[in-house]
Formats: C-alpha cells, sequence, structure tokens
C-alpha cells in the first residue's frame, strides 16, 4: 500500500505561497461559521433585552396607572366632594367625582397598554433574518 504524502513545495524566496489547501480552507470554514453563530448570538440577546426593557417601561406604566387610581380615589374624592357638597347634594360630588378619577385611570392603562402593544414579542426579529441571509448565502456558494 502506497502512503499519501502532502504536495511538497520548495518556497524559494520571493515566490508567492501556494493556494490553501482543502483542510485549511475547512479550518477556516469552521472558524468563521463559529464566529457568525457566537455574533448572530450576541445580536439576538441585545435585541431581546432591548425589547424587554420597553416592555418593561409599559408595564410600569400601567402598574403606575393602578396605583394613581388608587391614591386618587383616596385623596381626591375626600375633597372632591366635600368641595362640591358646598353647591349641590353630596350624591351627586361623589358621583361626578368618581367619575373624573375613573376617566383618568383608564387613560393612563391606555397608554401603558399602547407602549406594551408597540414593542411586540420580545423576539429577535434582526437576529433571525440575518441568520436567514447567512443561510441563503452557504446555500448560494455551496452551488457555485
Amino acid at each position: 500500500m502506497s502512503q499519501l504524502r502532502p504536495p511538497q513545495h520548495s518556497a524559494a524566496v520571493g515566490q508567492e505561497s501556494p493556494s490553501p489547501s482543502t483542510a485549511e480552507l475547512l479550518s477556516r470554514l469552521s472558524d468563521e461559521l463559529s464566529t457568525l453563530v457566537r455574533d448572530e448570538l450576541r445580536l439576538a440577546r441585545v435585541e431581546a433585552t432591548e425589547k424587554a426593557k420597553q416592555t418593561g417601561i409599559g408595564a410600569g406604566l400601567f402598574s403606575a396607572a393602578g396605583l394613581l387610581a388608587l391614591y386618587g380615589v383616596g385623596v381626591l374624592v375626600a375633597t372632591a366632594i366635600l368641595a362640591l357638597a358646598l353647591v349641590m347634594d353630596a350624591w351627586l360630588a361623589a358621583l361626578i367625582v368618581g367619575v373624573v378619577i375613573l376617566a383618568a385611570a383608564g387613560v393612563a392603562a391606555l397608554l401603558g397598554r399602547k407602549r406594551i402593544q408597540e414593542t411586540g414579542a420580545p423576539v429577535p426579529t434582526r437576529a433571525i433574518e440575518n441568520v436567514k441571509a447567512d443561510v441563503d448565502a452557504v446555500k448560494h456558494a455551496r452551488d457555485h
């Protein structure tokens, strides 16, 4: 049995180095793919963190709406009812104040809900698109 030996190149000074071997190219490809996957995962993590942050802000606003409604009921109801009771029946004063407070809470709740909906699901869409483009590029390169 004959043993396969790599071709021997005599590299003289001033001559160009031979083109890389298939093994070297495969090694480079492996390294490049590894780097690409790490970079895409890093991008996905950054994107998911940003979306989670925006969702957290929306949830905070929504929570603030509930807290404002609670304190508003406690403080303003008593003050407004007492002030309005000077010029109208106490029951009517209480009704007017209650409706105004609930309307303000509704506006805050709608703003919080809108903020949460604007951020969408915490899916790293840019990273997914980049991975799809990378897969397409590898497929096309393989075909050529």
